[in-house]
C-alpha cells in the first residue's frame, strides 16, 4: 500500500510580516502636505485647489494630507526622484496632460533641468511606446515654453494659474486633478 505523501502547510503571513523591517509607514502630515505643494507648486496650488473645493469639498485637502503630507514625506525616496517617477508614471498613464504639465514645472521649481525632463521622456519610449512618449514631450514642450514666456514676463505682470489663465477662477475642478 502507497504511503502517504507528508503535506506542506501554507503559512499565510500578515502583510506586517511581509513588509521589509526598515520600511517606514507613511506619516499624514496635512501641515507638512501643505507645505511641501507650495514648495513644489507655488502659489497656482491654493487657487487650483480652492476651484476644486468648491466643486467637491474635503477632496483637495484629502489629496494635500495623504499624498503631499503622507507619500511624499517617506523617507525612501528624494523629491528629485519621486518627481521622475511622476513624469513617467503620468507620459505612461497619458490622458492626464494637465498633470503632467504640472508635474513637469515641479520638476523645474525643484531643479531639474529641461534637459533631464526631456531625457526621462525620450527613455521612456521604448517602455511605454513612441504615442505615448510623443505625447508627453508635446506637454513638457508647451510647458516649457509657457515657463519661458512667464520667466520673460515684468515682475509686476499678474501670474497665471495651472492652465495658464490669469486670476483663480475656475471651479470645474480639472485643474487640481494629480
Amino acid at each position: 500500500m502507497p504511503t502517504a505523501m507528508p503535506t506542506a502547510q501554507a503559512t499565510v503571513m500578515t502583510p506586517t510580516e511581509l513588509a521589509p523591517a526598515d520600511l517606514t509607514p507613511a506619516p499624514l502630515d496635512r501641515e507638512a502636505g501643505y507645505a511641501l505643494l507650495a514648495e513644489l507648486a507655488g502659489p497656482v496650488a491654493a487657487a487650483t485647489l480652492g476651484g476644486l473645493d468648491g466643486l467637491a469639498p474635503g477632496f483637495p485637502d484629502w489629496i494635500v494630507t495623504s499624498l503631499f503630507g503622507g507619500t511624499y514625506q517617506r523617507p525612501g525616496l528624494a523629491l528629485r526622484d519621486r518627481q521622475i517617477a511622476n513624469l513617467a508614471a503620468l507620459t505612461a498613464l497619458g490622458g492626464v496632460e494637465p498633470q503632467l504639465a504640472d508635474h513637469v514645472r515641479n520638476s523645474l521649481r525643484i531643479g531639474m533641468t529641461r534637459e533631464e525632463i526631456t531625457e526621462v521622456l525620450v527613455h521612456l519610449a521604448p517602455y511605454v511606446g513612441v504615442p505615448k512618449t510623443l505625447a508627453g514631450l508635446r506637454v513638457a514642450t508647451a510647458t516649457l515654453a509657457a515657463a519661458d514666456t512667464l520667466a520673460d514676463a515684468p515682475a509686476d505682470a499678474p501670474a497665471a494659474n495651472a492652465e495658464g489663465t490669469e486670476g483663480t477662477e475656475g471651479t470645474d475642478g480639472s485643474e487640481g486633478r494629480r
